[in-house]
């Protein structure tokens, strides 16, 4: 069974050594309903080349062979993961996205399974640099092969315990007037922006929605909901602020969101603290009060799943996770279902290819 957590020490806890031995001690499951469509509308690699980063290519493949049919795969930038050790630091990321599309170039036999993995590409651009952006974007396009479909300037911030642990950005990023020149470049690039924030900022993001109604919003992580820290003494008043914000945010049909990182330490559950990795039905239970309010708030049809993999696997393994998924949604609707499983984002990220 999982412990509470009582000291919160960062979204990845374990080693790699040291989470392979933890993620063993229980026999794997099987994979429910194989034949559902998954489109995985988050996860990262690290090191791609690097031996000596703990999450590669293979080490996804091997995750995505445990028996569910998740046919593609969007990828989020893993920050500085890949990147130019030199040169001008705004074209340094473009190094990821170079690496990645390299890497990815040809679908993967995974299991029983062929899955394009990176079909689509959201990478790091820092937008602070106004319009200076829009020579770094042509070259993340160009690197991105096809693929790149949006954007990611982390903005996450909190000056308690989370933000010795976490990115933390300048204060009112979101409303910067450098930052919203960069901004602006993205609808001239047909691309979307990835909302990476605490729940504490959501009301940020709705400005920020309001001021660019044309362009695409993806929230991750429904926003983070913050439960370590100071937060976690205090969670029934912290998660009432979550679902108000959240529901409000909601209103602007221009953004959607992504249902996951529950898995992270960072959510409070602890399920990383437990003698071994949570059941399906553990992770399900846990999680299913915010993915109905997070569904209800948006609808289906803006919202879709994703693995955050690696760093949801402090929590539990792949299969766990989407057997997690199918649990919650076993009561719901086949179109809700699909929405929700492979529609929503191949729609949001423009993957008509991976339409089952």
């Amino acid at each position: 069974m999982h412990s509470p957590l009582a000291v919160f020490r960062g979204n990845r806890p374990r080693t790699v050594e040291e989470l392979a031995r933890w993620l063993a001690t229980s026999a794997p499951e099987v994979a429910i309903e194989p034949d559902l469509p998954i489109v995985d509308a988050h996860h990262h690699l690290y090191g791609i080349v690097s031996e000596s980063q703990h999450y590669r290519l293979d080490d996804f493949v091997d995750d995505l062979a445990g028996g569910h049919r998740v046919l593609g795969s969007v990828y989020v930038e893993a920050f500085e993961s890949g990147w130019r050790s030199d040169g001008p630091a705004g074209f340094r990321s473009v190094g990821e996205v170079e690496q990645v599309s390299a890497a990815c170039d040809a679908p993967r036999q995974a299991g029983a399974n062929l899955c394009h993995v990176a079909a689509g590409i959201v990478s790091n651009v820092d937008l602070t640099l106004g319009d200076g952006v829009r020579a770094v974007l042509e070259a993340h396009v160009a690197a991105g092969q096809g693929r790149l479909r949006g954007v990611r300037h982390h903005a996450t911030r909190d000056a308690g315990v989370v933000g010795r642990f976490t990115h933390s950005a300048p204060a009112h990023l979101l409303a910067d007037k450098q930052f919203r020149e960069g901004f602006a470049w993205l609808g001239r690039f047909g691309l979307s922006f990835d909302a990476l924030v605490f729940h504490t900022q959501l009301g940020e993001v709705a400005d920020l929605a309001d001021a660019f109604p044309e362009t695409t919003f993806v929230l991750n992580h429904m926003g983070i909901l913050i439960g370590v820290g100071q937060y976690r003494d205090d969670m029934p008043t912290q998660m009432a602020r979550w679902e108000k914000d959240l529901r409000a945010l909601a209103l602007r049909p221009n953004v959607n969101v992504k249902i996951g990182g529950l898995g992270m330490p960072l959510s409070g559950f602890g399920f990383e603290h437990g003698l071994r990795p949570a059941t399906s039905k553990e992770l399900a239970i846990a999680w299913q009060p915010r993915i109905d309010i997070c569904v209800d708030a948006f609808g289906a049809s803006r919202c879709m799943f994703e693995s955050n993999f690696p760093i949801d696997k402090q929590s539990c393994c792949y299969v766990e996770l989407w057997n997690a998924f199918k649990r919650c949604t076993q009561g719901w609707s086949v179109d809700e279902r699909s929405e929700l499983f492979h529609k929503t984002v191949c729609r949001t990220y423009r993957l008509p290819h991976l339409h089952s």
